[in-house]
This record gives C-alpha cells, structure tokens and sequence, in this order.
C-alpha cells in the first residue's frame, strides 16, 4: 500500500524546502527520497526541460540508480504525454510513473509474480492518484484550466510530482534497498531552465 504521508489533507513543505533541507543531511530516509524524486519530476517539468511522462520517468530513472539511457527514457514516454499524445486519455505523468514501477519491480519475464507485482503496484498507484485529484482522465484534470495556460501548466507540472512521488513511494516500499542506490546529488542539484519555455506552455494548454 503507498502511504501518502503529507500529501493531502495536511500541511506540506514546499519541495524547494524539502531539498534545500536534505541537503544538510547525508543520508535521506525513504520518505525524504520520494518527496525529491517528486520535487525533480515538477522542476524537470517547471523548467521547460520535460513535459509529464519524461519528466516522470526520468526523476525515477536517474534518482534511484536506474540505467536507462535518456535517448530511451525521451522515445518510451514521447506517444503519453497530454494523455496519450493528445487523446486526453490517461494522465501522462501516471504513464510515466507506471513505467518507473515496471523498470523497477519487473523481472523481464512475461507472466509470473514480478508481472503481477507490477499491475498491482500501478493500480494502487492509480487508485492512489485518483483519490487525491479526484480522476487519472488528462481530459477531466485539465477541464478547469484548459483555457488558463499558465494554470495549466502549473497543474501539470504538479501532476507530475504527485505521480513520481507516489511511485517512489511504492518502488521504496517493495524495494528498499533502491534508497541506497539513489543519486542524492542528482536530486538536490537545480535544473536549468530550458530557452523556449512558452512553446512548451503552448503544447500543454492545446
């Protein structure tokens, strides 16, 4: 079960607060690592570097050791983003979070215990998503902002931290030996805006 500490219905720390306090300590515990590799996913998105489902993706991959090539990472999650390429189907950052689930908890076998394993983590995920925003539907979650760019972009980008959190919550909880793996380095360093920020705007809010 993913224990969503502090995610709704209680105060949270801003995720910039929660890094520039890690950043004190050596060793982060496995709520510590979550709450960064969500705060990545939403600065990798925030700051015109990625959209949903890379940003995602890419938060996991790299925060928690993960050996994917990031030419990789971009081609898997390029058809997800805006809710399967457009369609406004399944929110693109629980895509990406889905696939984090299955390059970690997977076993590269078709069928067996590691492929239950990871359906039953994605659809705790899911339902673990759903009950805080209320639908995983990119068509549904974007009704409000739809004609609000830059809330929608904001929106995004939250979606985005919120579904890369829960899955690190997961993997961390099935899998805690990951925390060891995890690149602190890599989650506490800032990202650098990307020139072209208002295409990106642009893209989300089509």
């Amino acid at each position: 079960m993913i224990r969503c500490f502090g995610l709704a219905g209680e105060p949270q720390p801003g995720r910039e607060s929660v890094i520039s306090r890690a950043a004190t300590h050596n060793i982060a515990d496995s709520q510590e690592i979550s709450r960064l590799v969500g705060a990545k996913a939403q600065e990798l998105f925030t700051n015109g570097r990625m959209l949903c489902a890379p940003a995602v993706l890419t938060a996991l991959n790299r925060g928690l050791g993960g050996d994917l090539d990031q030419s990789l990472v971009n081609n898997l999650t390029a058809g997800l983003v805006e809710g399967l390429g457009g369609a406004g189907c399944l929110c693109g950052a629980v895509s990406g979070a889905c696939l984090g689930l299955g390059m970690f908890l997977g076993a590269g076998k078709d069928g067996g215990r590691a492929s239950r394993r990871v359906a039953a983590a994605s659809k705790e995920l899911h339902d673990a998503f759903k009950a805080q925003r209320g639908s995983t539907c990119c068509r549904v979650l974007s009704k409000k902002v739809k004609h609000d760019k830059k809330a929608h972009f904001t929106q995004c980008a939250e979606l985005s931290g919120l579904a890369a959190e829960l899955a690190c919550r997961s993997l961390l909880e099935q899998r805690p030996e990951l925390a060891q793996a995890a690149d602190l380095n890599y989650l506490r360093r800032e990202v650098g805006k990307k020139s072209g920020l208002a295409r990106l705007v642009t893209a989300v809010s089509a």
